[in-house]
């Protein structure tokens, strides 16, 4: 494994042609206080190069690299607001009540519909000197 891989430093892959992808992961970096988290596109070669059990190879949900495992949909989200940490973490735990069918049943829901209702990534904040460090290719 990579340095830029080390299971203690949980990226989020999100899809690098969705406008709401990009609009989560600018939600995150405004609330990751600790600045924890790493990000990388689906389509990058991060991603690409990431080798571990149960790698989704289709773009249809952000994917959350933690402690060694990839996490898909609601689990990912979940895993995600846990880092935020604050009150976010918080609702990462509380998720936890509701099944996991049916997290992943809205969470497929809204991706169906993302590039519909949020268009696409055509512009994006740029990131300060430190943001971009936390941007894997």
């Amino acid at each position: 494994m990579t340095a830029s891989l080390e299971p203690s430093s949980p990226i989020l892959f999100y899809d690098g042609e969705c406008g709401l992808c990009a609009r989560s992961v600018q939600w995150c970096l405004d609330r990751d206080r600790r600045s924890r988290l790493r990000f990388a596109p689906l389509q990058g070669s991060t991603y690409a190069a990431l080798e571990v059990a149960d790698k989704p190879l289709d773009l249809d949900s952000v994917v959350l690299f933690d402690d060694g495992a990839v996490h898909v949909r609601s689990e990912a989200v979940l895993r995600l607001l846990r880092h935020i940490g604050g009150g976010w973490g918080v609702w990462g735990r509380v998720g936890r009540i509701v099944p996991r069918c049916v997290r992943d049943a809205s969470y497929r829901f809204i991706a169906r519909r993302r590039h519909r209702w949020f268009g696409a990534a055509d512009r994006c904040r740029l990131p300060t000197a430190a943001e971009s460090a936390r941007f894997l290719r």
